[in-house]
């Protein structure tokens, strides 16, 4: 019995060793990302019909494609106290489950806490491909028709 515990007793310190090392280990900074992970490619502009929200997890933002075929990406975050705002396809809005903050398909604020619209991300459309540079996020009061990027249907064929 005396060496069971002993063996207990030595795993316990060398558990309580290694998660000493790793506290004192310098942590990753997960907020550095590689060039390639700035842009992130949503696919083809004629894959997004118009009026249409498509999520992408991993960017944190919806595309959004407008009715009169311009592009916006509207981050996921609530501008009131950062809650994540779902696309409600249903009444055609996003609503904030946190304390219900309402925004329009621009992400403009239709209904408050929230103080001002959803922030945005630059779109740039190369070769009819949307991506979306997700290193800039663009803080803004409203939606104006500037913040759209338009690809060039002419050379959808």
């Amino acid at each position: 019995m005396n060496w069971l515990w002993a063996i207990l007793g030595g795993a316990a310190v060398l558990e309580f060793a290694w998660l000493a090392a790793s506290f004192m280990r310098p942590q990753k900074d997960d907020t550095i990302q590689p060039e390639t992970e700035k842009l992130v490619k949503a696919g083809p502009a004629n894959r997004f019909p118009r009026g249409s929200v498509t999520a992408f997890p991993r960017g944190r933002f919806y595309l959004v494609c407008m009715p009169d075929g311009g592009f916006l990406a509207v981050s996921r975050q609530c501008t009131h106290l950062g809650c994540t705002v779902p696309w409600d396809a249903e009444e055609n809005k996003f609503v904030c489950p946190c304390h219900a903050s309402v925004f329009d398909i621009t992400g403009a604020v239709i209904t408050a806490p929230a103080p001002r619209a959803l922030d945005i991300y630059p779109v740039v459309i190369e070769n009819q491909i949307i991506k979306v540079d997700i290193s800039r996020q663009i803080k803004r009061n409203t939606f104006t028709e500037k913040q759209l990027t338009y690809a060039d249907v002419s050379k959808d064929a």
